[in-house]
């Protein structure tokens, strides 16, 4: 029998016909992480998690979940443990490997003194 409701009808066939594999007692699905890119152009934003048996189940599961009331040019579902990162511990790793204060506005002032002492010497002489 047909059913009635809309979100029913218009999923593609082919997904209600894919067999599942059985799930044990304590077994979960997979774990997907949901980004958003909510204009053309713009960055994709994170807007939340979701559990799916599939990558295919975890997008339609997304796009009803995250994009149905707003907006939205493009989806990624991205399994979390497919995400990698790094430890709050390693914050080290982030700091500049040499100095590189020229890179920096701060950095111009002292080479600015350094040329008007030069300056200052050369007309001295």
């Amino acid at each position: 029998m047909a059913s009635l409701d809309p979100r029913i009808r218009r999923a593609e066939p082919a997904l209600w016909n894919v067999e599942l594999p059985p799930l044990l007692p304590l077994d979960q699905w997979q774990t997907y992480e949901v980004f958003v890119v909510r204009t053309r152009g713009s960055h994709a934003q994170h807007v939340g998690s979701l559990h799916a048996p599939d990558p295919e189940l975890a997008l339609v599961l997304a796009k009803e979940q995250y994009a149905r009331r707003s907006t939205c040019v493009a989806l990624w579902v991205v399994p979390t443990d497919a995400i990698h990162r790094t430890a709050s511990e390693e914050e080290d790793l982030f700091q500049p490997a040499t100095d590189k204060s020229y890179r920096e506005p701060q950095g111009y002032l002292t080479t600015r003194e350094r040329l008007e002492k030069y300056r200052h010497r050369l007309q001295s002489c």
